[in-house]
């Protein structure tokens, strides 16, 4: 009779521990999605303040129409992207259109000095480095959240339900891994 009891007792204890890990899977889970959507924000605001950059430049270098449709072109892609390894790609590209788009800039001394040029790019600046916290932030809660679906004993409940691993926001290139350069 003990033994039955022990073994209820130990049947118990097991099934509290699962349903401690399942809960623990979800909170990761929330806080990946979570972080998710606090790198879309701040991509968001990038992603209105590029057409006001681009038309800012183009009353200056009106003749550089390929470069401002690459933006245009990247910057769609971009917002249209759906996945972790899709937005990489855009993000990649429309990193490669922008930079396109300052040596464009460069060119132009009164450009350089215009006010609106500066305080867009400024704001742009800061939404550069928000971006970078953002993917900080969902690149440590994807860690942890991988680190537990990897995990023994975590992995048998991951592996009983839908709990899968995350993608890591990461840089393809090592010359992608340069912020677009902002100062004039």
């Amino acid at each position: 009779m003990i033994l039955l009891y022990a073994l209820i007792g130990l049947a118990v204890l097991a099934a509290f521990y699962g349903v401690g890990i399942y809960n623990r899977l979800v909170k990761l889970s929330t806080l990946v999605a979570e972080a998710w959507s606090g790198i879309d924000v701040q991509l968001k605001k990038r992603y209105d303040l590029i057409p006001n950059l681009v038309e800012t430049v183009k009353g200056y270098a009106s003749h550089e129409k390929e470069t401002f449709e690459n933006v245009t072109k990247a910057r769609n892609q971009a917002q249209n992207a759906t996945t972790v390894e899709g937005q990489q790609a855009a993000e990649n590209q429309l990193n490669r259109a922008l930079i396109n788009l300052y040596a464009v800039a460069e060119q132009y001394p009164e450009l350089k000095a215009n006010a609106n040029f500066l305080s867009l790019q400024n704001e742009l600046s800061v939404i550069e480095s928000d971006i970078e916290k953002s993917r900080r932030y969902y690149n440590g809660t994807t860690r942890d959240y991988n680190i537990l679906i990897d995990s023994f004993p975590s992995n048998i409940i991951a592996g009983m339900t839908t709990f899968k691993k995350a993608a890591f926001f990461e840089i393809d290139t090592e010359a992608e891994r340069q912020n677009p350069q902002v100062k004039f």
